[in-house]
């Protein structure tokens, strides 16, 4: 096996463990729930909060990779991660489940963020295209293990062996990466750090063409994420009333991304990535309807295009900031990846208050409104031409 192969695979299982990690208990929420007496919201900071600390964490992270070797950035960010999910599993206290959570979410940018900076930094382009592909259905496959494992692996075990599975994962995939992954030459990483030095974390925030798809970004992910954690909400309760295990089943539909962010990618070159947003937009807001009707038939379908929107929107965004920069991609998509979880975090807390408020038609309605953040960027970009 050649070292290229060692590497996609030494990337692929370490992404794919660390966002396992994310939405581990996405499925058991409202066991959660009824476990430790809390509200839905309280329930939802399982999730939130992991996405909290990667917010709070990314750019120091992006910050690291550009100037230090990868390999110790990763060995720190398994350890806590690994740490955290143990405390999850072992604690009675919701309070401390939260806080180790925001744990792993603070340390998940130096497996994630910093390895794809490291990556962009260190190799050829046409390596990195094949690796990065790795990365990109590494996040998807992980997502969705580790709403699998969450979900599946209770009521047979109790959901904390689920935190004890997956911590265990990162240790592994952790001694994997270190071992595979080639050290950093010395010129090379001083050469790297004058080249980021072209730009600072505030200047690419002035690129107004930066930040619309940096926004774009964030309303995707806002849109998104609330439909998926609130999910075992809808289907566990009048009309559906279904068990946890066929619940985590619904959640299969995640792995259309792995076959529509490529596709996507090349339709954004054809049509162009404004079309594209538009048009995944329009596909987005007309599944969300469909979540409304009281149909597991409707459901699943609505779910399939819910994804199909998203990733398609997801993929566009990450192609078109790459596409508008020559320097600091490192630093560039750090900051799409804080604007990314910025808002997937404030979509899950703000979902949760919505729901409390009118139930799941009110996380639809919530979530409709912010279809207008990539319909904008769509028509700027298409007048753009790009």
């Amino acid at each position: 096996m050649n070292k290229l192969a060692k590497m996609q695979i030494a990337v692929f299982a370490l992404v794919s463990a660390s966002f396992t990690n994310i939405y581990l208990p996405q499925p058991v929420l409202p066991v959660l729930q009824a476990e430790f007496n809390i509200n839905t919201v309280q329930a939802s900071q399982a999730v939130s909060f992991v996405i909290l600390g990667i917010v709070l964490a990314n750019l120091f992270f992006g910050y690291l990779s550009d100037r230090y070797p990868i390999q110790p950035i990763i060995v720190a960010g398994g350890f806590f991660v690994a740490v955290g999910g143990i405390v999850c599993g072992l604690t009675d206290n919701f309070h401390i489940l939260v806080a180790a959570r925001l744990l792993q979410g603070l340390f998940i940018p130096a497996l994630t963020t910093s390895l794809a900076a490291w990556l962009a930094r260190t190799l050829p382009i046409e390596r990195l295209s094949v690796v990065m592909g790795s990365y990109v259905s590494a996040t998807i496959l992980g997502g969705l293990g580790g709403r699998l494992l969450g979900g599946w692996i209770h009521p047979p075990l109790h959901w904390r062996y689920a935190f004890f599975s997956a911590a265990g994962l990162i240790a592994v995939t952790t001694i994997l990466a270190v071992t595979i992954l080639p050290h950093s030459d010395k010129k090379a990483t001083a050469a790297a750090r004058t080249t980021n030095g072209k730009e600072t974390y505030l200047s690419l925030l002035k690129k107004k063409e930066l930040l619309l798809v940096y926004a774009c970004g964030a309303g995707s992910l806002l849109i998104f994420s609330p439909v998926f954690n609130y999910l075992p909400y809808r289907l566990s309760h009048p009309p559906f009333n279904l068990p946890t295990e066929l619940i985590t089943l619904v959640y299969l539909v995640y792995i259309l991304g792995i076959f529509l962010g490529p596709m996507a990618g090349r339709l954004s070159s054809r049509i162009g990535g404004g079309i594209m947003l538009i048009g995944s937009s329009v596909v987005l807001g007309l599944s969300l309807l469909l979540l409304l009707l009281p149909s597991v038939v409707a459901i699943i379908i609505g779910l399939l295009g819910v994804c199909a929107g998203f990733f398609s929107m997801h993929t566009v965004a990450v192609v078109l900031v790459n596409r508008k920069l020559t320097c600091s991609h490192g630093k560039a998509n750090a900051l799409y990846v804080l604007f990314y979880y910025t808002g997937g975090w404030i979509g899950i807390t703000a979902a949760g208050f919505a729901y409390e408020f009118s139930g799941w038609n009110g996380i639809i309605t919530f979530l409709l409104s912010f279809l207008i953040i990539p319909l904008t960027v769509g028509f700027i970009e298409k007048r753009a031409g790009s």
